[in-house]
């Protein structure tokens, strides 16, 4: 039996870099796992890949409509969900604050933020009917700390709301044995990373006690922990994956 058998989750953002390592793992540990993502061609074959426990849906996050889509088309391939982890997040304009355009901001927050709070909206009446589930919120070490020498306020404000969305829907669901956790990752190696940096991380590399980047696989690990039972008294709590960054 796998950890996470007999659950249905929803993994946003799916199709490359984290979203695609988690969708493996939970598939790997007995879930049935609904996709999403802007980048059909990829999530497609993620899909195809994964066999009869996975199904792609296109997907906007930030749009309402397309959450209840997703719900009711998941429910009606697997059953009530589970699990919903929100992976999908943009980086958005690099710059000060003084830089930014109130579109600017927008954006990133619309992904990031409002598109957190539309899918736990959509997700937890699924949940109710199942009897409870785990909402793993994938937010960053900038949702614990400023960010220094690469400003981002639309990141930052958005992984800080995340943080705080996590911590009230903890509350006002865990009576219905419904929990709410998020993850807050530092310099992990994604197609994102490799972008800002090299694949080894660059200068990054410094600021990390551990010396390295983390592999896509370790957040899953952690993803798949708070997901499954293992975690049943966990809740409301932020897990920093940092390499020791936050420490210093």
């Amino acid at each position: 039996m796998g950890r996470l058998s007999g659950k249905v989750a929803i993994i946003t953002g799916a199709s490359q870099g984290m979203g695609t390592s988690h969708a493996q793992a939970f598939v790997r540990e007995g879930a049935k796992v609904i996709l999403t993502d802007l980048n059909d061609s990829a999530g497609e074959a993620l899909a195809d890949s994964l066999g009869d426990s996975a199904l792609y849906i296109h997907h906007d996050v930030a749009d309402a409509a397309g959450w209840r889509d997703v719900v009711a088309r998941g429910e009606a391939a697997f059953g009530t969900v589970t699990i919903l982890v929100n992976n999908a997040g943009v980086l958005g304009k690099i710059g000060g604050t003084l830089d930014f355009a109130q579109g600017d901001f927008e954006a990133v927050c619309n992904v990031n933020q409002l598109g957190v709070y539309l899918g736990m909206q959509a997700v937890i009446p699924s949940m109710q009917k199942a009897g409870g589930g785990s909402i793993v919120n994938i937010s960053s070490i900038a949702g614990i700390v400023a960010i220094y020498g690469a400003p981002n306020l639309a990141y930052v404000a958005s992984k800080f709301a995340v943080r705080g969305m996590t911590k009230q829907v903890a509350v006002e669901f865990g009576r219905q044995n419904i929990r709410c956790n998020s993850i807050h990752p530092g310099y992990i190696k994604t197609p994102m990373m490799a972008a800002a940096t090299d694949e080894g991380g660059g200068e990054a590399t410094k600021m990390i006690p551990l010396g390295r980047l983390a592999e896509v696989e370790e957040v899953s690990n952690l993803a798949i922990f708070l997901a499954s039972d293992e975690s049943s008294f966990i809740t409301g709590a932020e897990h920093i994956i940092d390499g020791g960054m936050t420490a210093l």
